[in-house]
Formats: C-alpha cells, sequence, structure tokens
C-alpha cells in the first residue's frame, strides 16, 4: 500500500497533533484518546490526493472540505475517530457506506483485512475507485448503489461505518453486522441535531448504542 509522500510528512504530523488534542478535550462528553494504532495510520495516508488541487495548500488542516455533488471529505478528526471507534484487526471485514472520496476507505484499508465500500454517486464513486488503485489499495472492493441497505452477500462484518447522517437507524446495517462487531453512524436530521452513535452487538445478537459526540454530516441518501 501507499506509504506516503515526504513532502507532506511534516504537515500530517502536525495533523496528529491537532487530532490528539482535539480528542482530549473536556466537554459535555467523556474525552476519547485516538489508538496509537489509528494515529500512525493517519500520519501515513495522503490526505492530499482526496481533494481538489485548489484546496491542496489545506490538506492537512483539521476541517471537512467540499469534494462536489453536494459532498465532503470528513475533519480528520472524526475520520480517526470513527475508525477507532471500530476497533479493528487485521483479519476484520468492515462495510463502509459512503465512498465519497476515498479517504476514510484508504485508512481502514490499513487497518482491516477487508474493505467493502459502497457508493450512490457514480462520478465520486469513479473517481475514488480510480485513485485507491492507484495508491495499491488491493483490499478494496467498491460498488456502486444505495449502501443503507448494506452489501448482503459479503455480511456479515467486523464493523460497519456510515459517513452520512441518517434520520433514523438502518434495520439492514443493523442485520449486517457480526455478533461482537461494531457499527458507527451519525443519526439525527440534517437540518437539526445530530449524534455520532457507536452500536455493538454482542455474541447473543442483543445491542447496545452509546452516543459519543454531537456531529454533522450531509445526509444519507437512498431507500433504508
Amino acid at each position: 500500500m501507499f506509504g506516503g509522500d515526504d513532502r507532506y510528512a511534516e504537515a500530517r504530523r502536525r495533523m496528529v497533533e491537532e487530532i490528539v488534542a482535539m480528542a482530549l478535550e473536556p466537554g459535555g462528553y467523556t474525552p476519547r484518546p485516538i489508538s496509537e494504532k489509528v494515529l500512525s495510520v493517519m500520519k501515513k495516508v495522503p490526505r492530499h490526493r482526496f481533494i481538489s488541487e485548489g484546496s491542496i495548500y489545506a490538506a492537512y488542516y483539521n476541517r471537512p472540505f467540499s469534494i462536489g455533488h453536494g459532498q465532503t471529505i470528513s475533519q480528520p478528526y472524526i475520520v480517526a475517530l470513527m475508525t477507532d471507534l471500530l476497533a479493528l484487526d487485521k483479519q476484520d471485514s468492515v462495510l463502509e457506506v459512503g465512498t465519497g472520496s476515498g479517504y476514510q476507505s484508504a485508512v481502514l484499508a490499513e487497518m482491516a483485512g477487508k474493505v467493502y465500500s459502497m457508493e450512490i454517486i457514480e462520478p465520486l464513486a469513479a473517481r475514488a475507485a480510480k485513485l485507491l488503485g492507484e495508491l495499491g489499495y488491493a483490499n478494496i472492493q467498491l460498488k456502486l448503489g444505495d449502501g443503507s441497505k448494506g452489501w448482503p452477500e459479503y455480511a456479515p462484518f467486523d464493523g460497519i461505518i456510515v459517513t452520512a447522517a441518517a434520520d433514523h437507524m438502518p434495520q439492514p446495517l443493523v442485520d449486517q453486522l457480526k455478533p461482537g462487531g461494531r457499527m458507527v453512524i451519525p443519526v439525527g436530521s440534517w437540518q437539526y441535531a445530530q449524534e455520532l452513535i457507536l452500536i455493538t452487538k454482542d455474541q447473543d445478537g442483543m445491542i447496545r448504542q452509546e452516543n459519543v459526540l454531537p456531529v454533522s454530516f450531509v445526509p444519507l441518501t437512498g431507500r433504508y
């Protein structure tokens, strides 16, 4: 896999320092330090490749950017946090709903054995597929389609990550989560409050839900 571009190594290091500081900020929720395993991946993946040329100067700022078609590449802190909440190992399979730019896909590919990523907007799916291929991420399988229904032929998944806000919990995704697995999803109205939710399924199939922090995501499209 791609090991990073040394011209941007210092910028990535500063970005990770910001992520560490933000994760430890006191607030209405318990601070959540990001694991060293995730931080090392954030230092490696070339975020500047996933945004437009006009924004490359700010590629490692801790902020989201528009990628067109009403979609965004998420703030690096949120990418790190959502990845860390999944607690992935190299043998795990993970479903990503919303490929977008492909940046989150690349981060997941460094952590898991196999990434199944779905994108409903064709130009974004095509661009992400081309870029991830160029960067050598052979363990990512992409599909154009409605990710809110999951990917049943490869289920169940050790982890599921949803990169857009659902107004309710999509039951197909809950059903496709493996016992012992974790799902991270923003839930709430696009116009009003959203919460990042961590769903865990125990070995008996029981679901536990934890509110992690307030967030702001574009709305999840599809018919779920």
